[in-house]
């Protein structure tokens, strides 16, 4: 019994655990079911995306980046061929031996190191820091059927040879790459810009547009990146399916095509914009040959059409080449600008803000006597040197302070005319900020500021160039503000002959003239002529814009206190410039080139017709004049300026010369401006003979 019994329990307790080990198995099984369950049922449409995903290959697509010519068609940006030669280490000979033998004899072709380096490091592109045996064998590591770069930018003969050789060599290839090049190179680098890679600030973006960090560029400078969103296209699409290895199989959807960037015209002469180019910097040179030592460090030259607003010429030197820029932008080279106190990667004609000097009394002269200062014939005694009562506040007694002209025999008696003509500073102090019983109220700060505004100073005037500085005319507010202090009589009479805070661009100061010259017109300035397609359509054509007409858009403000203590108050009225005002201005710059500041520059018609203009002398000091010691007070560096319109009866090109501690503005302003006028009419010239039959 005991037995039987101990054997029956044996047997209850085996069935125990068959029962436990079946209800296991059947949970762990079940657990998979249900697994199985939620991932090719109610996972699948996740799973499939992934497996498309791998083996679906989205390709961007290039597209040519759009050209740039000037108004003649000369290229002035474009796209050439770069050859790279290429390895696809799937095509390679099975036999490792036989790609030793190509590795061997690309290496005596190229001159490539055969070997170089570790596995461990990085695979750059046409990288020094692999041998060509690294680069293949990193490259046949990860995705075999893409190529990888082994030399870049390879001369075509090069290239022609690789192709041919590439017959015994399967797995090399040559593979043909845009870059920009830029015919002009540095004649024109400070207007057309570079490009460079897509910022990492705005990588997200491109990358929504199908565009490819460290494959396409944008632009970083001049008309490449004002223009960049139309010149860079719109990149096409390939949806392709690929093996594990990458190798493309087929395409999934029909591809789309690039849409090419469109191209630009500009208003540029190419044959102007030489000669100023060469003008301005072999005058400089000359300059500094003559003095001993290179004091004359930059400058600028533009030229533009006063009736339309079109540049035609615009030169910013020290330039730099940008066809260094083409492939990337070498850090040495880069750093090497950034370092130049001359400022070589900025556009100095258009975002150099500039102390105007005498070129601002055209803004005094429009003033004076639209607003009854003085009258045309009036005459004003100017010696050299007066003395004034300075004052910071009303009924301030004030203190003595003396004022020279540049002249420091004085011109004796002038009248309006001779006053721009001759440049006098002791005229311009007068009228602009009043002289005892003589000159009972000057012109005054406040009213200085709206004309200098009507004229173009102050403000961005929207040509096609980024970093556009719009300058400064001060005020009162603007002095108490920054400087700590009011305003004072003294600043006036500084400012009214543009020394002092006035700061402003070439591109404004030419504007001013340009101004005058189109009987107070004020015409949008453009570098663009067309927008045009890859087939020749134009899509855009340049329509010249006026800004504002001062004979006729109220935009002169009017004030209770003109001569701005304690702050400007406009009265809210506002009032044209009469016509006979500009006209009187025009004589005054006629009068400069007969018988003033720039007789002895046109003395005789050298140019062949009727030339008006305006020097200028500007002092100040900067970071280039302290490290040589030249700022000292009394004799501060002086900068030229001089601009001219021509023909005086009928202008068709107004010019502008700049030069960095020039000196005055006749003696080396003066030159640059007159070689391009003859410049001008001697291409005219030519254009004419060869139109006519």
């Amino acid at each position: 019994m005991s037995g039987a019994a101990q054997a029956g329990g044996r047997t209850s307790l085996e069935g125990w655990r068959l029962l436990s080990f079946l209800i296991a198995i059947g949970l762990v099984f079940f657990i998979f079911i249900v697994r199985l369950f939620y991932l090719q049922v109610l996972e699948h449409s996740n799973w499939l995306r992934q497996a498309d995903d791998n083996r679906t290959q989205v390709i961007s697509l290039a597209p040519p980046r759009g050209v740039m010519y000037d108004r003649n068609g000369v290229l002035l940006a474009s796209n050439t061929a770069s050859y790279n030669i290429i390895a696809t280490p799937a095509f390679l000979p099975a036999d490792s031996g036989e790609i030793e033998q190509i590795i061997f004899e690309l290496a005596n072709m190229t001159g490539l190191p055969v070997t170089r380096g570790s596995l461990d490091e990085p695979l750059i592109p046409c990288g020094t820091n692999l041998g060509l045996r690294e680069m293949i064998a990193i490259q046949t590591s990860f995705a075999p059927y893409n190529p990888v770069q082994l030399q870049c930018n390879v001369s075509r003969e090069m290239a022609l040879a690789i192709k041919e050789k590439s017959i015994d060599w399967p797995g090399i290839d040559v593979q043909v790459e845009p870059v920009r090049e830029y015919p002009t190179g540095e004649m024109t680098a400070a207007v057309i810009g570079y490009l460079g890679p897509i910022p990492a600030a705005i990588e997200p973006q491109m990358r929504a547009l199908g565009f490819v960090p460290n494959r396409d560029k944008v632009g970083y400078g001049g008309l490449e990146l004002y223009f960049d969103e139309i010149l860079r296209g719109v990149p096409g699409r390939r949806v392709v399916e690929t093996d594990v290895g990458g190798q493309i199989l087929r395409d999934l959807e029909a591809p789309i095509e690039t849409q090419p960037g469109q191209n630009l015209v500009l208003t540029i002469d190419m044959r102007l914009q030489q000669a100023a180019y060469q003008i301005l910097k072999r005058d400089i040179e000359l300059w500094n040959d003559f003095i001993g030592e290179t004091t004359m460090t930059s400058g600028a030259v533009i030229a533009m059409d006063p009736r339309t607003g079109e540049i035609l010429a615009m030169v910013s030197w020290p330039s730099f080449e940008n066809n260094r820029m083409a492939r990337f932008i070498p850090a040495y080279y880069y750093e090497q600008l950034v370092a130049d106190a001359t400022n070589p990667l900025v556009n100095h004609a258009v975002g150099a803000e500039i102390p105007v000097g005498s070129v601002f009394k055209l803004v005094t002269s429009v003033g004076i006597l639209n607003e009854g200062v003085v009258g045309v014939g009036q005459v004003v005694q100017t010696p050299g040197l007066i003395t004034v009562s300075e004052r910071f506040f009303e009924g301030e007694v004030g203190r003595s302070r003396e004022f020279v002209d540049w002249n420091r025999e004085g011109f004796g008696q002038l009248n309006f005319i001779g006053g721009i003509a001759q440049s006098s500073n002791v005229y311009f102090y007068k009228v602009g900020g009043g002289f005892q019983d003589e000159i009972p109220e000057g012109l005054g700060i406040c009213r200085l500021g709206t004309y200098a505004r009507a004229l173009g100073y102050g403000e961005l005037l929207g040509i096609e160039q980024p970093y556009e500085t719009d300058g400064l005319i001060p005020d009162p507010t603007w002095k108490r503000r920054t400087q700590g202090e009011n305003w004072s009589t003294g600043d006036t009479y500084i400012t009214s002959v543009g020394q002092g805070f006035v700061l402003a661009s070439p591109l404004q100061i030419l504007m001013s003239a340009a101004v005058i010259a189109n009987d107070g017109v004020m015409m949008k300035p453009t570098l663009l002529r067309e927008v045009v397609d890859g087939n020749g359509n134009v899509i855009q054509t340049f329509q010249p814009t006026v800004i504002r007409d001062l004979t006729r858009d109220a935009v002169i403000e009017k004030y209770e206190n003109p001569s701005g203590i304690g702050a400007c108050r406009p009265t809210g009225e506002k009032v044209t410039v009469e016509p006979w005002v500009i006209e009187a201005v025009q004589q005054g710059m006629r009068g400069a080139v007969q018988f003033g500041t720039l007789q002895q520059e046109f003395d005789n018609n050298p140019i062949g017709v009727a030339v008006a203009g305006k020097t200028g002398t500007a002092e100040y000091c900067d970071e280039t004049a302290f490290s040589k010691n030249l700022c000292q007070y009394g004799n501060w560096p002086s900068h030229a300026w001089t601009l001219a319109y021509a023909p005086y009866d009928d202008p068709e090109i107004a010019v502008i010369a700049f030069v960095y501690n020039g000196k005055e503005g006749s003696s080396v302003g003066g030159p640059i401006v007159r070689q391009m006028l003859a410049a001008y009419f001697g291409i005219k010239e030519v254009d004419n003979e060869q139109i006519t039959p």
